[in-house]
């Protein structure tokens, strides 16, 4: 049998049900302080808009660039397509997720994978046949 989620003790059904000021309390220093200072105008324009797609009046997919969100409750079993600086990559929000931001889960630079070296690359391959 899986474990039930809990949050610092709630369960997920609790945190969705909390007002905004309950579930802040429960956050971190750092995200307790970002929303006690109020969101910006572009994090109020994305909770509305995920909102809508809540209730469903609006259909497509959520894109943003809004990385420094906190996820919300009410964010769990959404696909938000957030912005890495040079495409969307789709986040399935899960409730582990809740109190992180939504940049930490799209990464903004990939691993470099090595290849073989090119014709000048080093000493030894000036001296390699073309063909």
């Amino acid at each position: 049998m899986p474990r039930e989620f809990k949050y610092r003790g709630y369960t997920l059904d609790r945190l969705q049900s909390m007002s905004m000021d309950e579930f802040i309390e429960l956050l971190p220093a750092r995200q307790r302080r970002s929303l006690q200072r109020g969101l910006t105008l572009e994090q109020r324009k994305l909770l509305e808009k995920i909102r809508r797609v809540r209730e469903g009046l609006e259909e497509g997919a959520i894109k943003t660039h809004v990385r420094d969100m906190i996820i919300l409750p009410e964010m769990v079993g959404l696909v938000i397509m957030v912005h890495n600086g040079k495409e969307f990559v789709p986040v399935e929000i899960k409730p582990e997720m809740i109190g992180h931001y939504l940049g930490a889960f799209a990464t903004t630079n990939k691993p470099v994978k090595h290849g073989t070296p090119g014709i000048g690359a080093s000493r030894s391959s000036m001296y390699v046949p073309l063909k």
